[in-house]
């Protein structure tokens, strides 16, 4: 255990966040420091348990680690999976003095969050994302999640990390397609929160697409947006207000991920889900027109889709938003916004209820 901890982000949360180029070199510290336990599991999957899994593992006290690790993907985000890590979390004696810690993008995080979050009713948990999409959005917050055939994340919990570890190096592993994909969570941080971080995001975004991880401004970016998401969070631990406006896109997109049968990535989806969404927001009289094509605008900057591919059946489309958590009594709620910066509140319920007509009538205009 190290005497001082690398210097985490000013956040209004419970735990620490650091930040930083290089410190995921002392990621064994920092869990040692807060997340001490008799034994520690690491949680992976098979594509980043062989870069990064190995160089946490071994910063920690010899014997005293087991890697489990999965193959990659949305699909492995079941209830099914989650059962077979706690089992085998039991076969290899893990106690309430076991401490989780997720290496990985977003499913990782929300799988393995959940095992933390059930496992003898809870267990320390720490966050090493190694995606852009983790870093921004799924390892900071507590939400916890797997997925099922009803709908994405509709089982899960709340729980807290002790510690997120972010290292902006580990991004220059990621592939192109993988990596542009939080670059949507970044830019739905703008649009629900801060209009001069937008505009900070846009303006950075063809450095971002030309050298993609290696981007100057790219630690201070993801800082910032990672300090808007906490913002939010700490107002509304458990989204039953403020914190539904960080959804914005995700109705349509978690509709669109269940028809494509998860061959999408989700920052993808967001995207799309963004410009749906907005323009819901247009026909509804709630955003002057222009926010749509605001958004479209960075999102071809950062080289994201902006539209559903062809062949999707708009009615298909429609039922799936059923799914979504925001539905109440048959109809789908959304957060909608009114301008760069600003989301309806909708007399603090912050989700509008959008009929199936409107939704169908904005996918049709696509």
């Amino acid at each position: 255990m190290v005497a001082s901890l690398p210097p985490a982000l000013k956040l209004p949360l419970t735990y620490s966040v650091f930040c930083r180029p290089g410190v995921l070199s002392l990621a064994g510290e920092i869990v040692e420091s807060l997340a001490p336990a008799h034994r520690y599991a690491v949680i992976t999957d098979t594509t980043v348990s062989s870069l990064y899994a190995n160089r946490v593992v071994e910063r920690l006290p010899a014997g005293t680690c087991v890697v489990f690790s999965i193959p990659p993907g949305e699909a492995e985000k079941t209830r099914e999976r989650w059962a077979a890590l706690t089992d085998a979390l039991l076969q290899w004696g893990a106690g309430r003095d076991t401490t989780i810690i997720a290496i990985g993008g977003g499913v990782i995080g929300d799988l393995a969050g959940f095992v933390a979050a059930t496992f003898m009713r809870g267990v320390p948990l720490v966050h090493i994302p190694t995606t852009l999409l983790a870093m921004v959005d799924a390892s900071v917050g507590g939400k916890t999640a797997v997925d099922t055939v009803h709908g994405k994340n509709v089982v899960g919990a709340f729980h807290d990390p002790r510690a997120v570890i972010m290292d902006p190096d580990v991004l220059q592993s990621l592939p192109s397609e993988l990596f542009r994909t939080g670059l949507a969570e970044m830019i739905k941080h703008g649009v629900v929160a801060d209009a001069a971080y937008f505009d900070a995001v846009v303006q950075a975004l063809p450095l971002i697409a030309a050298e993609g991880a290696r981007a100057a401004d790219l630690p201070s970016l993801i800082a910032s947006s990672v300090q808007i998401k906490a913002a939010i969070v700490a107002e509304d631990t458990r989204e039953d207000g403020l914190r539904q406006i960080l959804n914005f896109g995700h109705t349509i997109a978690h509709a669109l991920e269940r028809e494509l049968e998860y061959r999408i990535q989700h920052g993808d989806a967001v995207a799309i889900g963004m410009v749906v969404e907005a323009r819901i927001a247009e026909s509804l009289g709630l955003a002057k027109a222009g926010l749509r094509n605001a958004i479209v605008g960075a999102l071809h900057a950062a080289g994201l889709p902006c539209a559903p591919p062809s062949g999707l059946s708009i009615g298909s489309m429609v039922s799936a938003t059923h799914g979504d958590k925001k539905a109440r009594m048959g109809v789908v709620r959304y957060a909608l916004p009114r301008a760069v910066g600003e989301m309806e509140s909708a007399g603090g319920r912050w989700a509008v209820e959008v009929s199936d007509e409107e939704v169908s009538g904005a996918l049709t205009t696509m």
